[in-house]
């Protein structure tokens, strides 16, 4: 099963946030770097910080990546993650991820979202990723806002060689979030007050990986000015 890839665009992200039940005082917001500066002009609160980065040669886009997960960092019970087994679903399961785990920040209108997350809530990642497949709310939503970004959307059977992971501050510790993977990984301790600076280390990461590519996008989750 495949979707149209979402965009990485705040306005089309935004409207998926709307749809799904979240109030209107939240938004998306493009990241424009990781320097102190740029991230000193971002509305605070920072919920959750989404990165858009190619994959290697290395990397098929298939969804077939191990965990990276360090044995040595536990995970908190209390993150939500759901496995990514819809293809060019990344985007939209990074939102989820970045909700997910910020409920009560967010406050949650009646809707899909809500719903959803009131029923998987006691559920496994697998079976979490399972529902989404059924999930037709979603799907229809992703589906309309697929085609609403500044470039033409690709059709879903087209290989898409950027990913998107989200990151999200949960009991003082900083996750990323990759529906691809086994189970979140704990990039260690983080708060609310540096979670921010904490995610843009981590960006900063990914993009060392590879200095002379330019195609990294990122987005957070904040308050709407």
């Amino acid at each position: 099963m495949a979707w149209v890839p979402l965009e990485c665009n705040p306005e089309v992200m935004t409207k998926l946030l709307h749809k799904v039940g979240v109030p209107k005082k939240w938004n998306i917001v493009d990241v424009y770097g990781v320097d102190p500066d740029m991230l000193a002009i971002l509305p605070r609160p920072v919920l959750a910080m989404i990165l858009l980065y190619p994959l290697s040669e290395k990397e098929a886009p298939e969804m077939n990546e191990e965990s990276q997960a360090d044995d040595d960092k536990s995970i908190s019970p209390n993150v939500y993650f759901l496995k990514q087994f819809i293809s060019n679903a990344c985007g939209t399961i990074a939102l989820i991820h970045s909700l997910a785990n910020n409920t009560e920040e967010l406050q949650l209108e009646d809707g899909f979202l809500k719903s959803f997350l009131d029923k998987t809530k006691d559920l496994s990642s697998t079976e979490r990723g399972e529902l989404l497949i059924k999930a037709d709310d979603l799907i229809e939503t992703h589906k309309e806002l697929a085609q609403e970004g500044q470039t033409e959307a690709p059709s879903e059977n087209t290989p898409v060689f950027n990913h998107f992971v989200a990151f999200v501050q949960k009991d003082g510790h900083i996750y990323e979030l990759d529906g691809r993977k086994d189970a979140p990984i704990n990039h260690g301790v983080s708060t609310a007050a540096t979670f921010l600076e904490d995610a843009a280390r981590v960006c900063q990461e990914y993009m060392k990986r590879d200095p002379e590519q330019l195609r990294f996008s990122m987005v957070a989750l904040t308050p709407a000015e």
